[in-house]
């Protein structure tokens, strides 16, 4: 492998991997991601996100995702806004809507997105985006501010597609891709997202590539960053481009979106 990767996204606080960041780290450097995002999904994660990107020099996002979205407080715009601050904090989110789950109800999470927009656009950072069979409120809401970000972890169809690109959003694809059942309709999408406009993620510990080999036991299906090239080389099949050339948009993406290019 001759490419260096960025992962836009990991849930680097999660409980499994509570003591090992630093081996998951050089895994990850092992494997060519020398940069990640660390998101955070509420207050709690979004500072201890915080803490792990200034110790490793990487970056996070702090806000509320809408799984948590009945957690926010009156305080949120002032504790976001703290975190926000700080240099390795690049964007507001994960926020969004998630009509699958419904962790929350639907009227808090849609008032706790407006509220992270509404603050996004304030302070003109970026947003994390996050969206589950929701597409329709997602538009609607997301229309009503000024501000730019990344869909994570697009899933949808090829209708929310168009949607989020026509309001200059960037995709996140994680190894959602690689799975020849469930992915398949992504799959075919996939060359409609413009390459300049890609942003790609593992979201680990979550949506390991079906491909990796040899394939982790059944109790070890965590994924981790060190994976991400599993992505960027599906993604160059479908693109039928060198896997080269989207580990090098890809970055480029990243720089861009977060207002990195000079760093």
């Amino acid at each position: 492998m001759q490419y260096t990767l960025i992962d836009a996204g990991v849930n680097l606080t999660n409980h499994q991997f509570d003591g090992q960041h630093q081996e998951v780290l050089a895994r990850a450097k092992d494997a060519g991601v020398n940069r990640m995002l660390i998101i955070g999904c509420d207050i709690t994660s979004s500072e201890e996100s915080l803490a792990l990107a200034a110790h490793y020099n990487q970056y996070a996002t702090a806000g509320i995702h809408p799984h948590d979205a009945k957690t926010a407080t009156p305080e949120l715009e002032q504790q976001l806004t703290q975190f926000a601050q700080n240099e390795h904090v690049i964007a507001i989110g994960e926020c969004g809507l998630d009509y699958n789950r419904d962790f929350s109800p639907r009227d808090i999470q849609r008032a706790v997105l407006r509220r992270q927009l509404a603050l996004a656009e304030k302070l003109n950072l970026p947003v994390y985006l996050h969206e589950r069979d929701a597409s329709e409120d997602m538009l609607t809401i997301l229309k009503e501010f000024t501000v730019r970000g990344v869909l994570h972890c697009f899933t949808g169809n090829a209708q929310a597609l168009s949607g989020y690109l026509s309001l200059g959003l960037y995709i996140g694809i994680t190894g959602w891709v690689c799975d020849e059942r469930r992915g398949e309709e992504l799959q075919q999408l996939i060359p409609s997202i413009p390459i300049e406009r890609l942003l790609i993620e593992t979201d680990s510990p979550f949506l390991i590539p079906r491909i990796v080999k040899p394939k982790p036991k059944p109790k070890s299906r965590r994924n981790e960053p060190a994976l991400l090239h599993y992505v960027c080389d599906t993604l160059a099949q479908l693109y039928d481009i060198p896997a080269s050339e989207v580990a090098k948009h890809t970055r480029e993406n990243f720089n861009r979106l977060f207002g990195l290019e000079k760093k």
